[in-house]
């Protein structure tokens, strides 16, 4: 064989994401009453054939016997294997069937339910070497072709020694029979896929890691479906990222750190360097500094709804996403106002420590119903008009004032000016976001304001209330009773102590920032921030973006997609196109948005043109970031 390469492939926990023996056994033994007992038994012989640990061929024997598998059961072990192909397997049928002449299939798996499965991918069935059943009269499986190389140990090795490719082998597996063909020198390099299944046996002696088949194909320059190994990007998560976002991250094929609480400036600096996606709620301040040495980052998820964290204006200019969970959180925090606003007129808190001390407090003084009293919500966003509504549902009478002009619902009546609304209402909430010039918004002036005796709630941001003035007034009786949820300062862990001016007073309710904090909300969060980052990385799409121009992308078909993110100046549009026109690129569609600062630019060309095309947009003036989808 004349040919420079050939690609040696394992089926089982390779091409595909099973054992097929484990799977056959899960067939055939139905109706077995001791079926987990023999199905525990199975997988331990062969995970210990797997690591090296014992004998290949007497392992094969004793899982043929206790698999009592029959001829009628391959037909149903064939199309679930057909649902089990790996998924960078399935991704990359391409680059199989473009290479077929040189890619060989060995494995110690069995040709009747292996050849149908790697054959509709394009896999020659004369590249196919495995073991093959021996049947009795009646059909069942009584053992296997003993003439067969691959049926004794040593046998892959035996295989490559007949087989004699005249060239360089790289050999993808995730066993230690994969491992032994390189180590008996048939092979040039050695890929342990841990895709599926990572044995440490196994990835101790290998030389390469190929998280994926798109790994292996970009440590060696071939052709693959996507433009860059998910298994590459990076994703850290700091401060209790709900484990759903975890698992999404993971499924997408990236690697993920998750860390319990908020990272220092310093220690984020140190972190972020390898970091392509980062992750966080409200703590961690991901200021200047710590965007110098975000070289790698891509996009950054807030699994909140505000931002004032991130400094949003120095990752637009580094070409870096920002996503949020607008509503995700919003009827979570709803919630907690309509039954803060209820415990505070009914001077619950109060009641409840006394009934601590063994004091029976049973009286109607200081207690008061909602109903019919005056509310009055400081910020008309997606809280504040949820919080109308169901305030309105209760029988209050809702006024509300917001900077930017707000559609009201249902009965709510907008105020012309602050101080309007704080002399009309009996409770004022707060639900304004945590811009820089919101920072002691509400203090003296605006308490004075208020009604005698009046409520006041602040679930917002810690900083737009002037804390001492707050205390003043709850200690005058002016403010009657107050719940907080948020402070300007809070401690960045459940581990440090928690300390404030407000601790002690009474019908004062102190929560730890835990508005959007239920288990439905944050399973909510989980899904919404993650799914917006991947469709960005995935398809371009930044609909949602907090800093970035949104654009909501057609799906990409049978084409290659060119991103690129530049200062919006004039006349980059004119010299992309130039760059596209010298390379003779055929446009196959071309979207382009742009805010104050920068352009976002998204060109869709046919497949085939020179690489030099990819170079030459690099150079492109006033370029932040380009990359390449295909």
């Amino acid at each position: 064989m004349s040919k420079d390469k050939y690609f040696i492939i394992d089926f089982d926990s390779t091409f595909t994401q099973v054992e097929a023996l484990d799977e056959l056994g899960d067939i055939s033994l139905q109706g077995e009453p001791n079926k987990e007992a023999l199905l525990q038994k199975i997988s331990q012989l062969t995970d210990s054939a797997m690591a090296g640990e014992s004998s290949f061929s007497e392992g094969l024997t004793q899982r043929l016997h206790l698999l009592k598998a029959h001829q009628k059961h391959l037909p149903p072990l064939i199309s679930r294997l057909q649902d089990k192909v790996s998924e960078s397997i399935r991704r990359n049928k391409d680059f199989l069937t473009e290479f077929a002449d040189q890619i060989f299939i060995v494995s110690s798996g069995f040709k009747e339910f292996i050849t149908p499965i790697v054959t509709e991918y394009g896999i020659k069935q004369e590249n196919v070497y495995a073991n093959t059943f021996r049947f009795d009269a009646a059909g069942n499986v009584i053992g296997f072709d003993e003439e067969n190389v691959l049926s004794r140990d040593k046998g892959k090795i035996k295989l490559l020694e007949q087989l004699a490719l005249s060239g360089d082998v790289y050999v993808l597996g995730d066993g230690y029979t994969d491992y032994e063909i390189k180590e008996a020198g048939l092979a040039n390099k050695f890929y342990a896929f841990t895709e599926n299944v990572a044995r440490d046996k196994v990835i101790a002696k290998a030389e390469h890691i190929a998280p994926s088949l798109d790994e292996f194909l970009y440590q060696n320059k071939l052709p693959m479906a996507i433009s860059y190994p998910k298994n590459r990007i990076s994703v850290l998560l700091l401060e209790n990222i709900h484990p759903k976002a975890v698992e999404l991250f993971r499924r997408e094929g990236y690697q993920v750190t998750a860390l319990p609480g908020a990272l220092s400036e310093e220690e984020l600096c140190e972190q972020i360097q390898k970091v392509s996606i980062l992750g966080i709620r409200s703590k961690t301040q991901v200021t200047p500094k710590v965007l110098a040495h975000a070289s790698r980052l891509m996009s950054i998820g807030a699994f909140c709804i505000g931002t004032n964290q991130i400094d949003l204006a120095t990752c637009l200019e580094a070409g870096i996403t920002v996503f949020n969970a607008p509503y995700s959180n919003t009827r979570s925090v709803v919630e907690l106002a309509i039954g803060e606003i209820i415990m505070l007129s009914r001077g619950v808190v109060g009641k409840s420590d006394k009934m601590h001390q063994g004091e029976w407090d049973k009286s109607a003084a200081g207690s008061f119903e909602v109903r019919d009293k005056k509310l009055g919500i400081v910020g008309y966003g997606n809280i504040g008009a949820q919080l109308s509504v169901l305030a309105e549902a209760l029988g209050m009478e809702v006024y509300y004032y917001d900077v930017v002009e707000k559609l009201q619902l249902g009965n709510a009546r907008k105020c012309e000016s602050l101080h309007e609304l704080l002399e009309k209402v009996d409770i004022v909430t707060l639900h304004v976001d945590g811009r820089p010039e919101n920072k002691h918004m509400f203090g003296a002036a605006e308490f004075d304001a208020m009604k005698d005796g009046a409520l006041f709630l602040n679930l917002s941001r810690g900083h737009v209330v002037d804390i001492e003035a707050l205390v003043t007034n709850l200690k005058s009786g002016k403010i009657r009773g107050a719940a907080v949820d948020v402070f300007p300062h809070e401690p960045a862990t459940n581990n440090e102590p928690f300390m404030s001016e407000l601790r002690g007073l009474p019908n004062v309710i102190l929560t730890p920032h835990i508005g959007g904090s239920t288990s439905e909300a944050q399973v909510n969060i989980a899904n919404f921030v993650p799914n917006r980052i991947m469709d960005y990385i995935n398809s371009g799409n930044t609909y949602q973006s907090v800093n970035f121009p949104n654009i909501q992308l057609p799906q990409l078909k049978n084409a290659h997609r060119l991103i690129h993110i530049h200062a919006n100046v004039p006349g980059v549009l004119a010299n992309i196109n130039q760059v596209l026109a010298n390379n003779h690129v055929n446009i196959l569609g071309q979207y382009l948005k742009t805010n104050e600062r920068v352009g976002y630019v998204i060109t869709d060309i046919d497949k085939a043109y020179d690489k030099q095309v990819v170079n030459d947009m690099r150079q492109v003036p006033h370029t932040i970031k380009f990359r390449i989808l295909y």
